[in-house]
């Protein structure tokens, strides 16, 4: 029996593709892919929300995109992490920890 996939934790999709990119340029597959591998097959990027979040990264100049030939000849975008991208993953890791740590406070709690 195959263990359920997990919904990602809202809030947490830029952080984990900022993460992923930076690692190395990845087509929007490859990041999905990487994504769900590091994750021990835990974590799974549906391409509908995928896109999306990474077309608003580049708006926002976090990430830049170029048209390459993939190992199996076939084009695709691929996204590469910019300075300001590198910074915003700082933010959010900070961010994502400090959300984390008050969440285990709060499971830790005793009853009175």
């Amino acid at each position: 029996m195959t263990p359920p996939k997990s919904e990602l934790v809202p809030g947490t999709l830029e952080m984990l593709l900022l993460k992923s990119l930076s690692l190395g340029a990845l087509h929007g597959y490859g990041i999905a892919q990487q994504i769900q591998r590091l994750s021990n097959d835990v974590l799974h990027v549906e391409e509908g929300s995928l896109y999306p979040a990474l077309q608003r990264m580049q708006a926002k100049r976090w990430v830049v995109s170029e048209w390459r030939q993939t190992p199996t000849k076939r084009r695709a975008r691929y996204y590469t992490l910019t300075a300001a991208g590198r910074k915003q993953l700082g933010v959010e890791e900070s961010s994502f920890a400090r959300t984390v740590q008050a969440i285990a406070r709060v499971m830790r709690a005793k009853e009175a």
